[in-house]
């Protein structure tokens, strides 16, 4: 039978606020031109695959700002989440069972994380 883990409600609501601002982060990078510099457009087909490049016009200022806040803020999540007094009252062999378990617990009511 699996094991239950009763996580702390600042563990989990760190741990859901770093899977938003991840998703965040994610949408906005797809959105964004591929280079953060302007640079010209280029193709090379000399190697195992063709790779193909529009011009990028770089990133603004204010696109620049918005990945670094949200680079930062993703940073000190995940040092809150993997830092927290909880993991020092799980057993060594049980981490990373209980690691795997916060990750998937968003949208489950505590004590009902298995």
């Amino acid at each position: 039978m699996a094991k239950t883990y009763d996580f702390p409600s600042d563990l989990r609501a760190g741990q859901e606020e770093l899977h938003q601002v991840r998703a965040e982060l994610s949408a906005l990078l797809k959105r964004l031109p591929w280079s953060v510099e302007p640079l010209d457009g280029f193709s090379d087909a000399g190697g195992w695959r063709k790779i193909e490049r529009p011009a990028s016009p770089g990133w603004t200022a204010d696109e620049q700002a918005e990945v670094e806040k949200l680079r930062r803020r993703e940073h000190e999540l995940a040092v809150f989440v993997s830092c927290h007094r909880f993991w020092s009252e799980v057993a060594t062999e049980d981490r990373v069972e209980a690691r795997t378990h916060l990750k998937h617990a968003h949208g489950t009511p505590p004590g009902e994380s298995d």
